[in-house]
Protein backbone atom coordinates (compact mmCIF):
# COMPACT_ATOMS: atom_id res chain seq x y z
CA UNK A 1 0.00 0.00 0.00
CA UNK A 2 1.03 3.37 -0.56
CA UNK A 3 1.16 6.21 1.55
CA UNK A 4 -0.49 9.13 0.20
CA UNK A 5 1.85 12.44 0.78
CA UNK A 6 0.41 16.40 0.52
CA UNK A 7 4.56 16.82 -0.20
CA UNK A 8 4.62 18.74 -3.80
CA UNK A 9 8.20 19.28 -5.23
CA UNK A 10 9.79 20.75 -8.40
CA UNK A 11 11.65 18.73 -10.31
CA UNK A 12 13.44 21.06 -13.29
CA UNK A 13 15.28 19.35 -16.11
CA UNK A 14 17.56 22.01 -18.35
CA UNK A 15 18.19 21.11 -21.91
CA UNK A 16 19.96 23.48 -24.48
CA UNK A 17 23.49 23.40 -25.71
CA UNK A 18 26.92 24.03 -24.05
CA UNK A 19 27.17 27.58 -23.36
CA UNK A 20 23.47 28.46 -24.08
CA UNK A 21 23.00 29.78 -20.86
CA UNK A 22 21.63 26.67 -18.66
CA UNK A 23 23.73 27.85 -15.73
CA UNK A 24 23.25 31.03 -15.50
CA UNK A 25 19.23 30.45 -15.93
CA UNK A 26 19.49 28.15 -13.17
CA UNK A 27 21.74 31.13 -10.78
CA UNK A 28 19.08 33.49 -11.74
CA UNK A 29 16.53 31.14 -10.50
CA UNK A 30 17.71 30.78 -7.34
CA UNK A 31 18.78 34.13 -7.09
CA UNK A 32 14.96 34.56 -7.40
CA UNK A 33 14.16 32.77 -4.31
CA UNK A 34 13.73 33.60 -0.67
CA UNK A 35 17.66 34.47 0.82
CA UNK A 36 17.01 32.83 4.28
CA UNK A 37 15.93 29.26 2.13
CA UNK A 38 17.05 29.22 -1.13
CA UNK A 39 19.94 27.52 -0.23
CA UNK A 40 18.36 24.60 1.66
CA UNK A 41 15.30 24.58 -0.45
CA UNK A 42 17.31 23.51 -3.27
CA UNK A 43 19.84 21.24 -4.98
CA UNK A 44 21.64 21.38 -8.11
CA UNK A 45 22.68 17.98 -9.92
CA UNK A 46 25.04 18.33 -12.58
CA UNK A 47 27.02 15.81 -14.40
CA UNK A 48 30.04 18.91 -15.04
CA UNK A 49 30.77 19.20 -11.15
CA UNK A 50 32.35 15.55 -11.82
CA UNK A 51 35.05 16.38 -14.47
CA UNK A 52 36.56 19.11 -11.89
CA UNK A 53 39.82 18.00 -10.50
CA UNK A 54 41.73 20.14 -7.97
CA UNK A 55 39.70 23.30 -9.80
CA UNK A 56 40.17 22.58 -13.15
CA UNK A 57 37.64 21.41 -15.81
CA UNK A 58 39.21 18.13 -16.95
CA UNK A 59 36.51 16.14 -19.81
CA UNK A 60 37.37 13.02 -20.14
CA UNK A 61 34.74 10.86 -22.22
CA UNK A 62 35.81 7.41 -20.80
CA UNK A 63 34.26 8.78 -17.48
CA UNK A 64 30.66 10.23 -18.81
CA UNK A 65 28.73 7.27 -18.67
CA UNK A 66 30.15 6.82 -14.93
CA UNK A 67 29.40 10.35 -14.12
CA UNK A 68 25.60 10.71 -15.76
CA UNK A 69 24.93 8.06 -13.33
CA UNK A 70 26.45 9.18 -10.13
CA UNK A 71 24.68 12.43 -10.96
CA UNK A 72 21.31 10.62 -11.46
CA UNK A 73 22.07 8.67 -7.71
CA UNK A 74 22.65 11.95 -6.63
CA UNK A 75 19.33 13.60 -7.84
CA UNK A 76 17.69 10.45 -6.58
CA UNK A 77 19.24 11.05 -3.10
CA UNK A 78 18.00 14.67 -3.17
CA UNK A 79 14.40 13.63 -4.40
CA UNK A 80 14.23 10.73 -1.81
CA UNK A 81 14.87 13.47 0.91
CA UNK A 82 12.43 15.74 -0.55
CA UNK A 83 14.49 18.64 -1.23
CA UNK A 84 11.92 21.22 -2.44
CA UNK A 85 13.22 21.86 -6.05
CA UNK A 86 16.07 19.42 -7.20
CA UNK A 87 17.14 20.90 -11.23
CA UNK A 88 19.46 18.46 -13.34
CA UNK A 89 21.55 20.67 -15.05
CA UNK A 90 23.04 18.94 -18.09
CA UNK A 91 22.38 19.72 -22.03
CA UNK A 92 19.96 16.41 -22.03
CA UNK A 93 20.14 16.50 -25.52
CA UNK A 94 17.46 13.05 -26.19
CA UNK A 95 14.96 12.24 -24.17
CA UNK A 96 16.11 8.91 -22.95
CA UNK A 97 19.14 11.24 -21.44
CA UNK A 98 16.69 12.93 -18.74
CA UNK A 99 14.05 10.17 -18.79
CA UNK A 100 15.33 8.39 -15.58
CA UNK A 101 15.26 12.02 -13.74
CA UNK A 102 11.40 12.47 -14.94
CA UNK A 103 10.34 9.35 -13.25
CA UNK A 104 12.16 8.86 -10.41
CA UNK A 105 10.70 12.57 -9.70
CA UNK A 106 7.45 11.63 -10.78
CA UNK A 107 7.42 8.61 -8.17
CA UNK A 108 8.42 10.97 -5.48
CA UNK A 109 5.39 13.26 -5.86
CA UNK A 110 7.60 16.01 -7.74
CA UNK A 111 6.17 17.90 -10.52
CA UNK A 112 8.65 17.98 -13.78
CA UNK A 113 9.35 21.56 -15.80
CA UNK A 114 11.21 20.43 -18.68
CA UNK A 115 13.52 24.01 -19.46
CA UNK A 116 15.10 23.99 -22.33
CA UNK A 117 17.43 27.28 -22.95
CA UNK A 118 17.86 28.58 -26.60
CA UNK A 119 17.26 27.19 -29.67
CA UNK A 120 19.81 24.76 -30.67
CA UNK A 121 18.46 24.82 -34.90
CA UNK A 122 19.63 28.12 -34.44
CA UNK A 123 22.99 29.17 -36.34
CA UNK A 124 23.06 32.63 -34.33
CA UNK A 125 22.24 30.60 -31.50
CA UNK A 126 24.86 28.15 -31.90
CA UNK A 127 27.78 30.69 -32.88
CA UNK A 128 26.93 32.15 -29.53
CA UNK A 129 27.28 29.12 -27.29
CA UNK A 130 30.64 28.25 -29.19
CA UNK A 131 31.85 31.86 -27.60
CA UNK A 132 30.87 31.62 -24.47
CA UNK A 133 30.48 28.21 -23.01
CA UNK A 134 32.87 27.73 -20.33
CA UNK A 135 33.97 24.00 -21.51
CA UNK A 136 36.07 25.65 -24.85
CA UNK A 137 33.00 22.86 -26.56
CA UNK A 138 34.41 24.00 -30.50
CA UNK A 139 31.64 25.55 -32.89
CA UNK A 140 31.77 22.65 -34.83
CA UNK A 141 30.74 20.27 -31.79
CA UNK A 142 28.34 22.53 -30.69
CA UNK A 143 26.98 22.14 -34.72
CA UNK A 144 26.95 18.29 -34.53
CA UNK A 145 25.06 19.10 -31.22
CA UNK A 146 22.34 21.50 -32.42
CA UNK A 147 21.79 18.23 -35.51
CA UNK A 148 21.51 15.81 -32.70
CA UNK A 149 19.04 18.05 -30.17
CA UNK A 150 16.11 15.97 -30.09
CA UNK A 151 12.86 18.18 -30.33
CA UNK A 152 10.27 17.49 -27.24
Amino acid sequence: MTKKTDFQGLAIIMRGLPGSGKSYWVDEYIKSLPKSAAHEQVKVCSTDEFFYQEGQYRFNPKQLSKYHQLNLTRFIHAIANKVPVVICDNTNMAQWEFEGYCKAAKAEGYQVQIQQVGEPQNKEHQLLCADRNKHRVPLASISRMARAFEVI
